[in-house]
């Protein structure tokens, strides 16, 4: 079936065809999502939410890009709105605190790094790099989130970003150097 052919369907609630699509993008949803959320949970929940907004809007969709570009935008969006809550939420949490407010409710944590492919003895590691990626600005994280975790070309990650191919470039080389700014003070204490 070609990718039209499969828009088509899915524009026409064929349950088949949703199936199919679930089938051949949910590893690929689940781990952009995780690439940014850092939690198995969080992710699954999201990539859940990514299909069904996707079921919800196909029938808006013009083929001005590839369908997996239109998942990909669609999956960066949900992780990034997800994460501005999650921000917004713990500064709500900090100022009902100091105002006495919070009933001793605990703020949420960042989540951990779950990543199972990372062994215990780098996990500290990967967690104070990751740690660094949530403190780049969002168009250097999810360039950077797409290229080194994702794997995306310079060109798809324009697609996803709707930006230009020198933006990704320039995107991907600001989020490197202010990494290694950010990182400078970790390695030269020696840890």
């Amino acid at each position: 079936m070609t990718e039209q052919e499969l828009v088509k369907k899915l524009q026409q609630a064929d349950q088949l065809a949703f199936k199919h699509l679930v089938d051949k993008y949910q590893d690929k949803v689940q781990n952009t999502c995780w690439g940014f959320v850092k939690s198995s949970t969080e992710a699954e929940d999201l990539t859940q939410e990514v299909f069904i907004e996707i079921y919800e809007s196909i029938h808006t969709f013009k083929f001005e890009s590839k369908l997996g570009t239109y998942i990909y935008r669609v999956a960066v969006n949900k992780s990034l709105d997800y994460i501005r809550k999650q921000k917004s939420q713990k500064r709500w949490g900090v100022i009902l605190s100091i105002l006495s407010w919070s009933e001793n409710k605990e703020l949420p944590s960042m989540p951990d790094w779950e990543h199972p492919g990372v062994t215990l003895e780098n996990k500290e590691r990967a967690s104070i790099l990751m740690s660094k990626v949530e403190e780049l600005p969002d168009n250097q994280r999810v360039a950077f989130t797409l290229h080194k975790i994702e794997g995306l070309s310079y060109q798809e990650i324009a697609e996803v970003m709707q930006v230009s191919l020198a933006s990704v470039e320039s995107l991907i080389f600001r989020a490197k150097q202010n990494l290694k700014k950010k990182l400078q003070g970790y390695y030269q204490q020696g840890i």
